[in-house]
This record gives C-alpha cells, sequence and structure tokens, in this order.
C-alpha cells in the first residue's frame, strides 16, 4: 500500500560537510545557466567566433575591435567579429566558474579520505599544466598530461563509497574537465557534429549530477513503499530524454532543423505543408546512412553543415520519430506519478513541461527557427531532467 511521503530516514543521509548542498545547488544553478547560454551561443552562430583556446584572439576576454588583433594568428582562420566573440568568451568563462565550484565540492567531499585531498588537487593541476602546454603548442603532451588528471579522478570514483557523496563529485570534476575538452575540440575540429553533440551530452550530465548531489545533501527524500517501482520508471524516463536529447544535439550540429521545410501556416504555395509532414510528404525519401555518419575525418568546417537533403532529412525525422516515443512515455509516466498521493504536483510538472517541449518544437519549425525559441528548447530539456532526476534522487523506500 502507498504510503504518504515523507521527509525522514536517516539511511538516506550521506555524512557531508553542512556548507556542501548549497555550493552544489549554486553550481547545479550555474550548470543551467551554461547550458542555456552555451545553446545561444551555439544556435547564434557564434561558436567559431573565438578561433584559439581558451583566448579569444590572443586575449583572457575578447578584442573589442578588429584592428586590436590584426597580427594575430587566430585572424588567418576567422575574421573577428565583435558581436559575436563576447558570446563565446562569456560562455568559456561561466564554465571556468562553474569547474571551480564542482572542484571545491571534490575537495570537501574527498576530505576524509585517506589522500583524497592530494589525489583531487594533483589530479587538477595535472590538468592545468596541460592548458598552457596546449598553448604553447604541445598538442600530445598536454592531451597526455590531461588524461593522466582524468585517470586519477576515475580511479578515484571507483575505489571511493558514496557514503559521503565522494564518488559522485570525483566522478563530476572529470565530466567537468572532458567538457572543457570537448569545447576546446569543438573549436580546434570546426564544430564536428559528433562533438558538438557529446558537449552537450557533457552538460546535461554535469547537471543531472550535481543535481542528484545536491538533494542528496539537502536529504529531504519521499519515502514511499513502491518508491522502487517509480525510480525504475524515472530511470527508464531519464534514458528516453538523454536519446533524444542527443539526437537533437545531432539535428543542431548538422544544421538538419530546418530540414522538412519551414515557416507560415497555411499550405500556400510558397509553403512545405512542413509539421506534421516533412516537404509535404509524411515519409519523404532520406539517407539515414549518411545522416548518422559519426566520423568523417579532420579538417572539415562544418559550420552550416555538409549534409546533402536527404541525410538531413533521416535526421529531422529520427528526430520527430523519437519525440513521438518520449513524448507518451514522460506522459505515461506522469500518469502512474497522478495516482500516486503526494506526487501529484510532479506529475503536473512532468507533463506540462513535455506539453512544452513538444510545442516548443513545433514552433521551431513553423516560426524557421526563431533564436529565442530554439534556446527555450535547449532549456526546457534541461528542465525535464530537473524533474526527473529529482525524482530518483529523492524517493525512498521506508526503512
Amino acid at each position: 500500500m502507498t504510503q504518504t511521503p515523507s521527509t525522514h530516514g536517516s539511511a538516506f543521509r550521506p555524512a557531508v560537510h553542512r556548507h556542501f548542498h548549497r555550493i552544489a545547488w549554486l553550481a547545479a544553478a550555474l550548470t543551467l545557466c551554461v547550458i542555456v547560454f552555451g545553446a545561444f551561443v551555439r544556435l547564434s552562430d557564434a561558436g567559431l567566433s573565438c578561433p584559439d583556446w581558451p583566448t579569444c584572439y590572443g586575449r583572457a576576454a575578447w578584442p573589442q575591435a578588429a584592428e586590436e588583433v590584426a597580427d594575430h594568428a587566430a585572424t588567418a582562420i576567422r575574421v573577428l567579429e565583435t558581436d559575436k566573440a563576447w558570446r563565446e568568451q562569456v560562455h568559456r568563462h561561466l564554465a571556468a566558474v562553474l569547474g571551480v565550484f564542482v572542484l571545491v565540492l571534490a575537495l570537501i567531499a574527498a576530505r576524509r579520505r585517506r589522500y583524497g585531498v592530494a589525489q583531487v588537487i594533483g589530479a587538477s593541476l595535472l590538468v592545468a599544466l596541460a592548458i598552457p602546454l596546449y598553448m604553447a603548442g604541445h598538442v600530445m603532451s598536454a592531451l597526455a598530461i590531461a588524461a593522466l588528471g582524468e585517470a586519477i579522478l576515475l580511479l578515484a570514483a571507483l575505489r571511493w563509497s558514496n557514503v559521503d557523496l565522494a564518488r559522485a563529485a570525483a566522478l563530476t570534476l572529470a565530466v567537468v574537465v572532458f567538457q572543457a575538452l570537448l569545447g576546446k575540440w569543438t573549436v580546434t575540429m570546426l564544430l564536428k557534429p559528433v562533438i558538438v553533440m557529446g558537449h552537450l551530452l557533457g552538460g546535461m550530465l554535469t547537471f543531472s549530477l550535481l543535481l542528484w548531489m545536491a538533494w542528496r545533501a539537502t536529504v529531504q527524500p519521499i519515502v514511499l513503499a513502491d518508491a522502487g517501482v517509480l525510480r525504475r520508471w524515472a530511470i527508464a524516463a531519464i534514458a528516453l530524454v538523454g536519446v533524444q536529447i542527443a539526437l537533437g544535439g545531432w539535428v543542431s550540429a548538422n544544421y538538419a532543423a530546418l530540414a522538412c521545410g519551414a515557416g507560415g501556416w497555411t499550405t500556400a504555395a510558397h509553403h512545405y505543408i512542413d509539421f506534421p509532414k516533412c516537404v509535404g510528404q509524411w515519409w519523404p525519401a532520406a539517407d539515414f546512412r549518411e545522416g548518422f555518419v559519426l566520423w568523417r575525418g579532420v579538417g572539415v568546417d562544418y559550420e552550416g553543415g555538409v549534409l546533402d537533403g536527404a541525410a538531413r532529412i533521416a535526421i529531422q525525422l529520427a528526430h520527430r520519430v523519437m519525440g513521438v516515443v518520449v513524448f507518451v512515455g514522460l506522459l505515461a509516466f506522469a500518469a502512474r506519478l497522478l495516482r500516486t498521493p503526494g506526487l501529484r504536483a510532479w506529475a503536473v510538472a512532468l507533463a506540462l513541461l513535455t506539453c512544452a517541449q513538444v510545442a516548443l518544437g513545433i514552433l521551431n519549425v513553423k516560426l524557421s527557427l526563431p533564436l529565442s525559441v530554439a534556446v527555450m528548447h535547449n532549456g526546457g530539456a534541461a528542465l525535464l531532467l530537473f524533474v526527473l532526476v529529482s525524482l530518483l534522487a529523492r524517493l525512498k523506500r521506508p526503512d
């Protein structure tokens, strides 16, 4: 029989520092900002506006005029666009601040582990050392040193238990370090789609890990007799949303958002009947094999996309079909939550966010991908994760 939710349970309480939850919540909120701002950077075509890394035309901030960097080597790669460069560099600085917060969490969580603080600091120093090495042109040495730092963090996460959230904190720091590498490769590999998609997934994973730690450190479990069943529902829902986010990232990275046609609400001759149909057909010719080639070598500039129409249509169709699956799955989960006393507010939130995501996806097509709607669509995916990960973190069976 279902029990009324409770906020008690000693077995749920991790042995964490008294300020851990505050830092974790702040870091989770900052991660959401980084995700949304990163979507703004990507969707406003500013992802290559600083062609060097981690500086922007050799500057820690960004140049204000083209004359300031006329003799910098990066100008041979891309001409400075001052209205875009600040977006990319602000995104990098926000991500750097987030990295500091995650480092602090890892240090706090590891403080009671034998050599725990030394391992976290050592790994972080290796990663920090890799940056000037990379800037000096020692690319492979920098990569090897950063990989060593990552290995130290991952081994620590494997060895440590999670009673004090040390495992989760070390893993989150490792994810953030890899996110920095993906950010670098996004620029140096000229918006290669698999890197761009991975960067998006890494941001969502970072948000999910920080959110999970924040809830667990806050100690507000929802105690239910059927918590085990609901947790399995939540895991399945997170998996569905994760696949759809990956497909959405693949759509964006391959510039396939409008592959099925766009614009207008009528069936006038100059408009495609673009939704729910695709270029006027329910299932047009689509090249799925070409559309889902993950690696195409190096040296290709992917800005604007390189695929033909049939390949882009395949990507868009896959995103739409998976969208239907996710829509049905999330509404089914919301219906299950609605039947559970104490979880009805969560059910309503999940259903409303799911419907809003579908509406924003349709508006992206009908309004020809306006920047504000596209950015909100990315933010909506993160909010769906907020609901699902929050439930996963808080649901607990009675002691």
